[in-house]
């Protein structure tokens, strides 16, 4: 918990620490419709401007790109619960294809989709002829990476679908549908599409490169190291290497633990673990579900992993800093090194973790990190008293961090600034859920699940933005805990 009599010192170290990460660089690519994409590595390819985002390498048309600016703040990462393992995967490419670049720059041009273009392509289509089908299925393509580019999963996911109903053999189509459902954490619909893609292109390496995350997501870890295995033997590539790595070491390290299974879970144990304690584990966490899935009017649809780790072997694990205490990176990860049973702060820390798997899933890893941890710790319990008077002063004096510098991951984070952003985080939550209720903290997820931004969910529920988030908040905690 954050010490109030610290806040000075932890207000300084959370502000350093923001403006040192942010000493990284970026590039801004201005659109000619005046939008602007912040990304890593922005360059030009020929007709095609690439980069880099946590989605992985996108391009855009060059036709629709005003200029680059080169340099800038790097935006914080992903949140841990964002996707399976945590992987940085990109999504395969297309070959390039005689027209292709015309058929591109036609369906997406001058910052926006030209729909017009798309049906005359569609029209063509209905008619028959193998080449009107490559160019419409390549024109949907294009406008789901476009989609894709502006963080719209669900648009995204729609038109690469209908591109594979013009091209349903088409394995680049088949990956890009099953990439796009591992985004969405929707690991046994990517595998479908998958063992498509195998049917007809058995040696493919991104076939199994993907088949490997879907495997993770879904706590069936032997094969995802055989995929990724596979994967590397058909072709060289550091992030196969890096996500297989992550895997053998859950492996080696789970060969002698023990396994139980309940309704919604699936829970590994360290031998040295009570087998009465991993029952009385699972007993709680099931309990948190009925009371979350009411809470959030949602039910995960897999089995959620959970594993029970000694102190030591969580610490070699998860490589996580020293000021976390368990973690959630798609498996639910806690140190019960010493107990017996399941005492009331294991249950809040469990409620915590369990909370972001809800979040998690119901938003398709889109949460940011601000609602995701100040959500769970709503749920688990806490509540602003403690931290009120100081973040209402540090809001009042100027210095509270914007909820848009809070979105990404906070692992870099050294323990008294992580601090700071888990009171502002929950805070923010208490006052979502207090103001309007879980309904409204339940319509935010489902609009973020959608597609939606943060912030175009907070308009489009609490017609207000973040700016008017964090001033609501601050006249909340004063009203409440004010003394």
């Amino acid at each position: 918990m954050w010490q109030t009599s610290r806040a000075g010192r932890i207000l300084f170290a959370f502000v350093a620490l923001f403006f040192a990460a942010a000493a990284a660089h970026a590039d801004t690519i201005v659109l000619k419709n005046g939008r602007r994409i912040v990304a890593l590595n922005a360059r030009e390819e020929g007709d095609k401007v690439k980069y880099e985002t946590s989605a992985g390498e996108l391009s855009l048309p060059k036709s629709i790109v005003d200029h680059i600016e080169k340099g800038g703040a790097v935006p914080m990462g992903d949140s841990p619960a964002a996707a399976a393992a945590n992987l940085a995967i990109t999504p395969p490419a297309m070959e390039a294809t005689s027209g292709g670049a015309e058929i591109e720059s036609g369906a997406v041009h001058e910052g926006a989709i030209d729909r017009e273009y798309i049906a005359k392509l569609d029209g063509a289509a209905s008619g028959g002829g193998q080449r009107a089908n490559a160019s419409a299925a390549l024109a949907h393509h294009a406008v789901a990476q476009f989609e894709l580019s502006r963080g719209d999963m669900e648009h995204a996911l729609a038109d690469e679908r209908t591109a594979l109903t013009f091209a349903p053999e088409e394995p680049a189509l088949l990956m890009n549908v099953a990439y796009l459902h591992l985004r969405r954490s929707e690991y046994k619909q990517s595998l479908d599409y998958l063992e498509r893609a195998r049917r007809v292109a058995p040696e493919n390496a991104d076939v199994a490169k993907l088949a490997g995350w879907a495997y993770y997501g879904l706590n069936k870890i032997d094969q995802a190291v055989a995929e990724w295995k596979r994967a590397l033997a058909l072709r060289p590539d550091p992030e196969v290497q890096a996500a297989l790595e992550k895997a053998q070491r859950d492996k080696q390290e789970e060969e002698s633990y023990k396994e139980n299974e309940s309704s919604h879970f699936t829970l590994r144990y360290s031998g040295a673990a009570e087998p009465a304690l991993a029952r009385e584990v699972l007993r709680t966490l099931e309990a948190h579900f009925s009371a979350i899935e009411s809470e959030l009017n949602f039910t995960p649809p897999d089995s959620i992993g959970v594993v029970l780790y000694t102190q030591q072997a969580f610490a070699d694990i998860t490589r996580a800093p020293g000021w976390v205490g368990a973690l959630n990176d798609g498996r639910i990860r806690v140190p019960v090194q010493g107990l017996s049973g399941v005492t009331p702060e294991l249950s809040r820390v469990l409620r915590h973790e369990l909370t972001h798997s809800f979040v998690g899933q119901k938003t398709r890893g889109h949460a940011p990190t601000w609602i995701q941890e100040g959500l769970a710790q709503w749920m688990e319990g806490k509540r602003s008293g403690e931290n009120a008077d100081v973040l209402a002063q540090v809001y009042k004096d100027g210095h509270a961090p914007s909820l848009g510098q809070l979105e990404g991951s906070w692992m870099g984070l050294p323990g008294d600034a992580a601090g700071y952003a888990y009171a502002w985080a929950l805070a923010n939550m208490e006052y979502i859920a207090q103001a309007g209720g879980m309904g409204d903290v339940e319509r935010i997820l489902d609009r973020i699940g959608s597609g939606s931004s943060t912030e175009a969910a907070l308009r489009e529920v609490l017609h207000g933005d973040y700016t008017d988030l964090m001033q609501s908040t601050a006249e909340y905690l004063r009203k409440t805990y004010g003394r």
